[in-house]
């Protein structure tokens, strides 16, 4: 990996009420409307405004990205946000509670070897893509990270060691938001400091935890401009799980225009269908046994009840998943729920924004499905080892099979393509 220091753009203190509300989750975790609207609410200079543009003079996805880029040189022009004078590699800290997590935020070189060097493990949707390259290419900035792991040797040395002595100083910021997360950051200006990094991460690869689409993005966008620019780098926060584990969780799928009933049915003849206790944290507790033993689901819809989807009929998932790729591939839950439940049982076209809704929390899309009248398919999370291993085989997972957390607050430090 090459990570280069860069010219932080970051919100000026004395310019917003509080640090805390003018950030945000990153774009694809606020996908409710009130969620959107609680952001936008809290300071009328929080980071959504730039992330998840909603109105422009037509509605049209261009309006909302060139209000977007409107809003981001208005606020630099007033002064709410500045960019940092020196260059630099960011240390930057999340704690809650028992968990810590510190990492590095940097400019990533995308050449054609880095495809190589840093590692998908989920398919993307193109129009997803598309979205996120029109905001990108309008606003000509990388308005938040994504999220990428390595394996050290778990030792401070190298770059950690570097992390390790920064966070000795006082911090450039420091907050508390609502989730009951604390956020630090460092900046790292020394140039040996900053080669010590750099000479550590040339000889590491990289997985991609949380950005998939940005990533992909990224990609794109440095195609479209001819080396060398500052498209040649895209905004990273770096973690080495060896010093600092992640958390893997699952992201749920909201059916909204799947009854719960007909889901049931229709699923009955191949799972073994049973209702199984709340309320959600135990009925969560049935779906981790069951997920155990093979491939295992939790529904929610109307009314209070779960059920618990498993031992899948052999026969179906020999005829509907295909075999050209890994066992752990082929019996993630993941590839059944997508190439068996939504493209055999249930006939849904998973690339139908109206049909399949990605929910990071558990609650949330329970809720939204009760609302909706849809279908909740609640998923257990895949380990990292598998992630990990198939990433270096070269093999995609289904899209959106995973979230790693805790994922970085979007707005701490931003990077502008016309500073870098």
């Amino acid at each position: 990996m090459d990570l280069r220091p860069f010219h932080g753009v970051r919100y000026v203190p004395e310019r917003i009420g509080s640090l805390a509300a003018v950030t945000s989750p990153p774009y694809d975790v606020v996908v409710r409307p009130d969620g959107l609207l609680h952001l936008e609410g809290a300071d009328p200079h929080n980071i959504v405004r730039l992330i998840l543009p909603q109105t422009g003079p037509s509605g049209s996805p261009q309006s909302r990205n060139d209000q977007a880029a409107d809003t981001l040189h208005r606020w630099l022009a007033e002064g709410v946000l500045a960019p940092d004078a020196a260059p630099a590699l960011y240390v930057y800290e999340q704690r809650n509670g028992d968990l810590l997590q510190r990492g590095l935020i940097g400019a990533l070189r995308l050449s054609e070897a880095a495809e190589g060097v840093v590692l998908p493990h989920e398919d993307v949707m193109p129009h997803v893509v598309a979205d996120r390259a029109g905001l990108m290419r309008t606003t000509a900035a990388n308005l938040e990270p994504l999220l990428l792991t390595y394996r050290g040797n778990g030792n401070a040395t190298g770059a950690t060691a570097v992390i390790e002595h920064a966070v000795r100083r006082a911090p450039l910021l420091a907050t508390t938001t609502e989730d009951g997360y604390s956020h630090r950051l460092w900046a790292i200006t020394d140039p040996a400091q900053q080669k010590q990094i750099q000479d550590d991460l040339s000889r590491h690869q990289a997985l991609i935890a949380d950005g998939h689409h940005r990533w992909a993005t990224y990609l794109r966008l440095r195609t479209e401009h001819t080396s060398p620019t500052p498209w040649d780098y895209g905004l990273v926060l770096l973690v080495d799980t060896a010093r600092y584990p992640l958390r893997v969780r699952a992201i749920h799928r909201l059916l909204g225009r799947l009854p719960i009933d007909q889901a049931l049915a229709s699923a009955a003849p191949y799972f073994r269908v049973r209702e199984v206790a709340g309320p959600l944290p135990q009925a969560m507790e049935f779906l981790a046994e069951a997920a155990s033993q093979g491939n295992a689901f939790l529904l929610a819809g109307t009314g209070d009840t779960y059920h618990l989807l498993d031992r899948p009929d052999p026969a179906l998932l020999a005829r509907t998943i295909p075999t050209d790729r890994p066992e752990a591939w082929r019996t993630l839950d993941a590839t059944v729920l997508h190439s068996t439940l939504l493209g055999h049982v249930w006939g849904i076209p998973e690339d139908s924004p109206a049909d399949v809704t990605y929910i990071h929390d558990t609650e949330a899309t329970v809720e939204k499905a009760r609302q909706d009248e849809g279908t909740a398919v609640l998923m257990h999370p895949v380990r990292e080892e598998v992630v990990r291993e198939l990433a270096r085989e070269g093999v995609t997972m289904p899209r959106k099979s995973t979230s790693f957390g805790p994922k970085p607050a979007t707005g701490l430090v931003l990077r502008t393509l016309t500073n870098d």
